[in-house]
């Protein structure tokens, strides 16, 4: 069984865990075949995944390799840079994107992963989300799930329970190493009003809190 990374980003193990504040992530989780994104932030996220993607390869060039993800307007990056100043560059200019509303720089300081290790990845990511579709009290349409070096991190805009869930399920999937949840929570409420809107008017409220981060020991 995997670690857990329970909350916004969060990472559990069975014997502890510490967390740390961090600016939120995006959620999502669905039954439903709509998503719970607007209109409006499913486009921008496209733009800011291109333009992302073509800043960050300015400045890591062949020396890293940098995955850019956008889900509500709040960036996940991922994969490997040099150094620090390296991450932090990347991290400052996707900032700076229209539109980016906060940057969780999951980015390590090694050598860039193998191209074994991302097919790995990828077959990893595609087991996660067939498990959610199959459990039947996930709405698996909302879930964003990015995979790195076996640590599976997911993004949506979820309740707790949907979050706990989805992180309990992602854990048991063979080859996952750890989890960690980069969630924006939404309330009850929040999401009964959600599931009556369809998806072109689908103008959420704020979600109800950021993320706390908490990594095991």
């Amino acid at each position: 069984m995997a670690a857990l990374v329970l909350g916004g980003a969060m990472l559990c193990s069975l014997s502890a865990c510490v967390p740390v504040m961090m600016v939120g992530g995006t959620v999502s989780g669905s039954m439903a075949a709509t998503d719970r994104r607007t209109l409006g932030a499913q486009t921008e996220d496209k733009v800011i995944n291109l333009k992302g993607e073509n800043q960050a390869s300015n400045i890591v060039g062949d020396k890293g390799h940098v995955s850019v993800t956008s889900f509500n307007r709040k960036v996940l990056l991922t994969g490997e840079v040099p150094n620090e100043a390296m991450k932090q560059a990347v991290g400052n200019a996707i900032s700076r994107i229209d539109n980016v509303e906060s940057v969780v720089n999951e980015l390590a300081i090694l050598a860039p992963s193998s191209f074994t290790s991302r097919s790995n990845d990828a077959f990893i990511t595609g087991k996660v989300s067939a498990s959610f579709v199959d459990a039947k009290d996930l709405f698996s349409n909302s879930l964003k799930t990015v995979t790195e070096r076996g640590t599976v991190y997911l993004m949506g805009l979820v309740t707790e329970r949907e979050g706990n869930r989805a992180a309990q399920v992602a854990g048991g999937v063979n080859g996952v190493q750890k989890v960690v949840k980069v969630f924006e929570y939404i309330s009850d409420e929040q999401l009964q009003k959600l599931s009556t809107l369809s998806a072109p008017n689908n103008e959420q409220a704020k979600p109800a809190s950021t993320d706390t981060r908490q990594y095991a020991q």
